[in-house]
């Protein structure tokens, strides 16, 4: 019987011929990535282990995010003992404000295809878009690999999905993952491993198969793997051949097998207060909003820029509109291209890339009553201000579109 790609990947790394779901593996990790909210914890158990040296600390990535800029004094402190951290154990990767950790930790190279990657996040899912098994632990775990490189995991079983024919122009791959995860509600991939596969996904860019890893987690996901392609060799700078073993066989043993045709989908939108309440845009048509946001490490790629861009040129937003680049080489590119000119014109808002209103931070956070559309990953009691705040989820093209009208509007 032949081997899933996570199987595949974690055969590879470990030596052995076979693995089959459920058994306990020990791996060698290829890279973690700590952000700013978890580094005290972090130093502290790692010191607290009795470790006195990092297992490779050209492997350890800190990445400052969520935090940026301060919005509270106590943020202060995990700048202070991140930097004390790097400065002991002589880290060499650290990013002060270059963008949000799961954008650049693909986008600066660190997570190639095939890798095997820890993070101290749960969306850490987002580099299975270039084949590369990632997945969020806490920080004991963190701070255990720290000190040996090694992890323990369970073989998960695999959900296949496939995806083919023509997405519509109005359906992006946010309306994709929303789907899947109404589909499978909030706990039906817990520990399973998504494989997403068929001619839809093919035709995606890079950026649009990190939405859908992205929020795997959503649906429990260990992971979400696509299989590597010229266009995640140019995009991870890794030549094909040394990637193309990188897919699921067809001989593979999966526990579940799911099957979409790309024109019957439609815009959708993850309703108050759950990521699994989707509903059709079309349901929602009217429904008034205070706010739109978008960005995040969702979907604040170029191309959504780009997308929300081109819906608001020339028009002007009904509402308060907050946009937000996932990285600083993001940022600069759509200075370059002319889209934040065009969003600036329009009325909204620019913010400096970080996690900012995702995370319920800082930079747009709403009150009772207040409902914001959102094209972050999230949308919990609480997430984004009071408890009171109702948090729809859908794509940058329904996200710029409504902005237009200040209600939920079908995109263009």
């Amino acid at each position: 019987m032949g081997s899933t790609l996570i199987e595949k990947i974690i055969e590879k790394n470990t030596g052995l011929s076979k693995v089959t779901p459920g058994q306990i593996v020990t791996v060698n990790v290829d890279r973690v990535m700590i952000h700013d909210i978890f580094i005290p914890f972090v130093a502290d158990k790692f010191e607290e282990m009795g470790f006195t040296k990092l297992w490779d600390p050209d492997k350890v990535v800190l990445i400052y995010d969520h935090l940026v800029p301060t919005s509270a004094v106590e943020d202060v402190r995990h700048f202070k003992i991140g930097d004390a951290f790097a400065d002991k154990y002589g880290l060499t990767h650290v990013h002060r404000r270059d963008g949000i950790c799961h954008q650049l930790m693909t986008e600066a190279g660190y997570a190639k295809p095939g890798n095997i990657v820890f993070g101290t996040d749960s969306h850490t899912t987002t580099y299975g878009c270039v084949g590369c098994f990632s997945s969020g632990i806490g920080y004991t775990e963190m701070a255990s690999i720290l000190g040996t490189g090694e992890m323990w995991i369970r073989v998960p079983e695999t959900i296949k999905v496939v995806i083919n024919g023509t997405l519509p122009a109005n359906v992006t791959a946010k309306d994709v993952i929303l789907r899947l995860i109404g589909d499978l509600r909030a706990d039906g991939a817990t520990y399973k491993a998504l494989e997403i596969t068929g001619s839809a996904v093919d035709a995606m860019s890079v950026a649009s198969r990190m939405t859908i890893s992205n929020m795997a987690i959503e649906a429990g996901a260990k992971c979400c793997l696509f299989r590597p392609d010229e266009k995640t060799c140019e995009y991870s700078e890794v030549n094909l051949e040394d990637v193309d073993w990188l897919y699921g066989d067809e001989d593979a043993s999966y526990c579940r097998v799911m099957t979409y045709q790309a024109e019957e989908l439609v815009s959708v939108c993850a309703c108050p207060s759950q990521v699994d309440n989707i509903h059709p845009v079309s349901e929602l048509v009217g429904t008034e909003i205070d706010q739109v946001f978008i960005g995040s490490c969702t979907n604040g790629r170029l191309e959504d820029l780009a997308r929300a861009a081109k819906i608001l040129e020339g028009k002007t937003v009904a509402c308060r509109t907050i946009v937000t680049p996932a990285s600083r080489k993001i940022y600069i590119e759509a200075v370059k291209a002319g889209y934040m000119e065009t969003l600036a014109k329009a009325g909204a808002i620019i913010t400096q890339p970080g996690c900012g209103l995702c995370c319920g931070r800082s930079g747009g956070i709403l009150c009772d009553g207040e409902k914001v559309l959102a094209t972050n990953n999230r949308n919990f009691l609480g997430r984004m201000g009071t408890s009171k705040v109702g948090i729809y989820l859908g794509s940058p093209a329904t996200a710029a579109t409504s902005a237009i009208y200040g209600k939920i509007t079908i995109p263009e």
